[in-house]
């Protein structure tokens, strides 16, 4: 069994160089989530205090997972499949389970890239077509929808997504949406093409480059009016709401999701390093990067959400001033932004009531930036209306874009890795049919599931996988892991795994996170989840131009018939680990209960004849 383990691993491939393995670690886990899921989570849950239940996460729930995977994966020297079998024949379905995961998850993350695509297509023009409405079709005026919402809305829902009143009404394929789409797979396929060799050299690019376009972001914005406004904001702690529970929740949710634990790609990733090879330090360097990232884009994102904010509320004032000005007589320049506050307040307690008829705005800066936003919301609507404001407009433009792309590129060769791995750990594939092959089979097929989310409905059915897929049956996936790794294989024989790779044990904070603290942690969050998200019918945002309320977006419950696939895609991934426990099971008691084999003295068919390369083996 050990000759045919040391013969497996003779043939796998190996990263040229550590840094190539570290970068493809950082890239898978640092994502679109670090700049569009954290800031949110900071501004709205308290700015600063949020880092201190963040960083509890990281350190007691977040690094020892990442430690188990890309220890065990490197000690062994297999993928996800080919690990949980070799630990227990019934937790196989755990391998399985990171496979269907990977795929769900990569169909949509992908769908996002085309989406990112097409704003960069358009980033090229000048003025950028976000930035003012398009003509109605007589020719006469500018387009309703438009003129009710924003030019930004507008370009996002109607020219993008060409979105359907609700989840009910699919709609028709977007053929620009389809092209993007496929794009943005042929792109993966050829970074991908000759496995880790081609994405090794990739990542040099896709990793680097996001944090480039950072610093260059972040330069330009602390030059602008109002940075600072967005950055106090920002990081003014509000201790108070680290009473509320939710924040608790979705500080560990959010570590644990941003380091793409559970998925299997890690665990593949560190199965092509050198089994010497100090996985201790990896994983706390890739987890600290992480984070600082998420920090990092914080400080990026809020300095230029909060110049976007200044340049409203100056309009708002401006627009106030104008009105005043032309009521009263005033001569021009004679009110200022500056003076507005005690212009104000000089003409309403000297004629009250004919400011009070002249309607002005309230205008305040907080209010300007609450206007916040995660996920599409900031990437396509609020951070695009920012860079409009800004000098050079598409050259800012064609930066972000690119680093979002950057970022999920990266992200998708884990994804990716998750998919491949396995298939070649179970021998679905011959080996005579070429990896080339395989990985654009498997590319064309993620191509073809993913074209739901070009129809109209799309955007729904994104934001259905995005809050299910990747939520709960991670969470199972990672808790058995830990259960797997240090109670079935054992902590102690895990411990001698570490030292024949570092050369030392792990310590008594790992040996108590990973026995007690995680796995403990863990449960805590998945029970928590799912009692809210039961406690609740789910809901959605929709974009209905019919709405009375319209701009806003008119909030449904998820029909049945969604509700039921919802709950398919939550259950789905993890059935395969009591399923195949089970039928492990039964193969056992049957191979038990079955006779032994009598073997015949007087037929050679009886006796295993030992050829000589066996013999010279045994010896």
């Amino acid at each position: 069994m050990d000759k045919a383990n040391s013969s497996r691993t003779e043939e796998r491939p190996k990263w040229d160089n550590k840094v190539q393995y570290l970068l493809t670690c950082i890239g898978f886990a640092v994502g679109l989530g670090n700049v569009w899921r954290f800031p949110y989570l900071c501004q709205i849950y308290g700015g600063g205090a949020f880092l201190i239940p963040y960083l509890i996460a990281l350190v007691f729930e977040g690094l020892p997972l990442l430690y188990l995977e890309l220890a065990i994966g490197q000690r062994l020297r297999m993928g996800s499949i080919g690990v949980w079998n070799s630990i227990s024949p019934l937790l196989g379905g755990l391998g399985i389970a990171s496979m269907v995961v990977s795929f769900l998850v990569g169909i949509f993350y992908n769908t996002i890239l085309a989406w990112v695509l097409w704003y960069f297509f358009h980033s090229f023009q000048n003025p950028l077509p976000w930035s003012q409405c398009p003509l109605n079709d007589n020719h006469t005026g500018y387009n309703v929808e438009c003129e009710k919402s924003t030019p930004v809305n507008y370009f996002w829902y109607r020219e993008t997504l060409n979105i359907t009143p609700d989840i009910d009404t699919s709609g028709s394929l977007q053929w620009w949406m389809v092209i993007c789409l496929a794009s943005a797979w042929c792109i993966v396929y050829i970074c991908f093409i000759k496995g880790i060799e081609s994405m090794g050299k990739a990542v040099y690019v896709t990793a680097t480059f996001p944090y480039l376009v950072l610093t260059i972001f972040l330069i330009r914005a602390l030059t602008l009016p109002g940075a600072t406004d967005g950055l106090l904001y920002l990081f003014s702690p509000d201790w108070e709401i680290l009473m509320n529970p939710q924040v608790w929740l979705d500080a560990a949710t959010q570590i644990f999701f941003s380091l793409s634990v559970a998925f299997g790609g890690l665990i593949a990733f560190s199965s092509y390093n050198s089994e010497r090879n100090n996985c201790e330090r990896d994983a706390v360097l890739v987890g600290i990067i992480n984070s600082a990232t998420s920090l990092y884009a914080s400080i990026s994102i809020f300095s230029i959400l909060g110049f976007k904010a200044t340049t409203l509320y100056n309009a708002c004032l401006q627009e106030n001033i104008l009105a005043l000005t032309n009521h009263f007589q005033i001569p021009d320049q004679n009110i200022t932004v500056e003076s507005y506050e005690h212009s104000f307040t000089y003409l309403n307690q000297t004629y009250p009531s004919e400011v009070a008829n002249l309607h002005l705005r309230v205008c305040d800066l907080n209010t300007f930036l609450d206007q916040s936003a995660s996920g599409t919301g900031l990437a396509f609507i609020v951070f695009t209306e920012a860079v409009i404001e800004m000098p050079g407009s598409q050259v800012w433009a064609i930066l972000f874009f690119v680093m979002l792309f950057s970022l999920g590129l990266s992200s998708m060769f884990g994804n990716l890795e998750g998919v491949l791995t396995p298939i070649n750990d179970l021998k679905l594939v011959p080996k005579w049919i070429p990896h080339e092959l395989v990985t654009g089979v498997v590319c064309l097929i993620c191509f073809l599931t993913a074209l739901i989310f070009t129809l109209g409905s799309g955007n729904y059915w994104v934001e259905v996988f995005n809050s299910y897929v990747g939520s709960v049956p991670l969470l199972i996936i990672a808790f058995f892991e830990i259960i797997g790794v240090i109670y079935v294989r054992g902590m102690k024989t895990f411990s001698e795994d570490i030292y024949f790779m570092t050369g030392k044990r792990p310590n008594i904070f790992w040996k108590a996170c990973w026995m007690v603290i995680s796995p403990l942690m863990l449960l805590v969050v998945l029970v928590a989840y799912v009692v809210i998200q039961a406690q609740k019918h789910p809901t959605y945002p929709t974009w209905n131009p019919l709405y009375e309320l319209f701009p806003q977006t008119e909030v449904k419950p998820y029909p049945d018939w969604v509700f039921a696939i919802i709950i398919i895609l939550s259950a789905v991934p993890v059935l395969s680990l009591p399923l195949v426990a089970i039928y492990k099971l039964i193969c056992c008691m049957r191979k038990r209960s079955s006779p032994p084999a009598e073997l015949n003295p007087y037929f050679n068919d009886g006796f295993e004849v030992e050829t000589q390369e066996q013999r010279n083996q045994r010896a």
